[in-house]
């Protein structure tokens, strides 16, 4: 069983950064992801990154703003946002793959962590 945490949520201005963080317990040979679910709005993805870090992918409503990386030796996963948007606010969760191959559905996902709240002003 992984446990997964995420931290780091808050509010922030409109080009404002904030940098989630995602603790996956027992976890460090699998790909991983953020995805998000805006009020009124379904779950939608965000990143994802390889199992080795090598590869990530992003949508394109924050490429270019947001980027993952992972520390494997702390099973820990990161999300930096900048150029921080009000259509960014969201609930963040942070997911593992069920593999260590990323994917940008959720159904590639099996574990997913609690989500963490990130608002952002205009």
């Amino acid at each position: 069983q992984v446990q997964v945490v995420e931290s780091g949520g808050g509010m922030v201005q409109a080009g404002g950064s904030l940098r989630l963080s995602c603790a996956a317990s027992g976890n460090s040979n699998r790909a991983m992801a953020w995805f998000r679910r805006a009020p009124g709005k379904e779950r939608e993805f965000v990143g994802s990154i390889s199992q080795t870090g090598g590869d990530t992918d992003y949508a394109d409503s924050v490429k270019g703003r947001f980027s993952i990386s992972r520390l494997n030796a702390k099973n820990l996963v990161y999300l930096q946002m900048n150029n921080l948007k009000p259509e960014d606010t969201a609930v963040y969760y942070c997911a593992v793959s069920w593999s260590i191959v990323p994917s940008r559905l959720s159904d590639g996902y099996r574990y997913w962590g609690q989500g963490t709240q990130v608002t952002v002003s205009s």
